[in-house]
């Protein structure tokens, strides 16, 4: 009888360990995120992580980590080609350092109105193959994109003009956004997102280039910069999802399809859900008193368009991907009817 049970746990615990191996993940990746843990954009990465592997059917299992986890958020690229990690979720304009090419394609500020004109132009328009051209000397495979959306505009101050922005003190990340704010005739400084909050609250800078309207207001950007900017007028950038190209060609052909496809859910499941929040947040916004939302004319929106596209030409002289990002980008507009 003894022998009989103990035959019988062996087989039991056999049966466990073979059953646990036949579902391990053939492939485990690590991708690193450019949000904090908890931000809306970051528990959006981890689901298209989860959906990953349950579409894979278990066979890819990737851990998906907040910002800094490894590397610093600007050395991710870096990370991915030396194996460090396996890819990264984050916008790609981090890297204009490398190439000026990276900004304009990242975030050519004032070209988009919608997600869906950008994500439009990534997947059919040119903007993948040309992103895998720019991406291969570094070593790694741009699989798809997505983007928060259009980003509201934080202000502490009434804007209704490019006029109102001469002399406005404001944070705008390195490149583009950068650059044509400066243009425009405001007086940008470079800030991590950390200090957005502190800086408006001890009246540091006067506005902000952030993020959505929604996140802006879950986090009490409103409460010290009652101004804000709705639909926002400037910057939509893209988020890049890539992987290192050596894992990536070592992929099989249908997880490579299983990835190009779930990149392309998560664009739609990111901005979708995120716009859902950012009208349910305006409509909050406007029942207090002490919020006035600013809506742009198009008048004043094809103002400042006609100033970042002056800097469009000048960053597309700045290095031969530049120019083809430059290239592509125009005659995409053009084609659609877009300038």
């Amino acid at each position: 009888m003894f022998k009989k049970m103990t035959s019988g746990i062996i087989a039991g615990i056999s049966a466990a360990l073979i059953s646990t191996a036949a579902f391990a993940a053939d492939y485990n990746f690590k991708f690193q995120s450019s949000d904090p843990a908890g931000n809306p954009n970051f528990v959006l990465k981890q689901d298209w992580a989860k959906r990953v592997g349950e579409m894979t059917g278990g066979r890819v299992a990737i851990e998906m980590l907040p910002v800094n986890s490894v590397v610093q958020h600007s050395e991710t690229q870096d990370a991915v080609a030396a194996g460090i990690l396996d890819g990264h979720i984050t916008d790609t304009s981090y890297f204009t350092g490398k190439d000026p090419a990276f900004g304009l394609i990242a975030n050519p500020v004032g070209a988009w109105s919608s997600p869906s004109q950008m994500l439009r132009f990534i997947n059919y328009g040119g903007g993948k193959e040309l992103m895998n051209e720019i991406l291969q000397p570094y070593g790694l495979h741009f699989i798809g994109a997505t983007t928060p959306g259009l980003e509201a505009f934080v202000s502490s101050k009434p804007l209704d003009s490019v006029a109102d922005l001469k002399g406005l003190k404001m944070r705008a990340p390195e490149g583009m956004v950068q650059e044509v704010f400066a243009a425009a005739g405001a007086s940008p400084v470079n800030l991590p997102g950390s200090e957005v909050f502190t800086s408006l609250d001890k009246k540091v800078i006067e506005a902000a280039d952030y993020t959505v309207f929604s996140t802006n207001h879950a986090q009490g950007m409103h409460d010290v910069a009652k101004h804000p900017v709705y639909p926002g007028f400037h910057s939509m950038p893209m988020v890049e999802v890539s992987m290192n190209k050596a894992k990536w060609d070592g992929l099989p052909a249908d997880i490579k399809a299983i990835f190009n496809i779930s990149v392309r859910d998560f664009a739609t499941d990111m901005t979708s859900k995120l716009a859902m929040k950012d009208l349910v947040a305006v409509a909050e916004a406007r029942k207090n008193p002490e919020i006035t939302v600013h809506n742009w004319s198009a008048e004043e929106r094809a103002k400042f368009r006609a100033i970042a596209k002056e800097q469009w030409v000048k960053v597309a002289k700045r290095s031969a991907n530049a120019q083809k990002v430059y290239d592509t980008l125009i005659k995409y507009l053009t084609s659609q009817g877009l300038i």
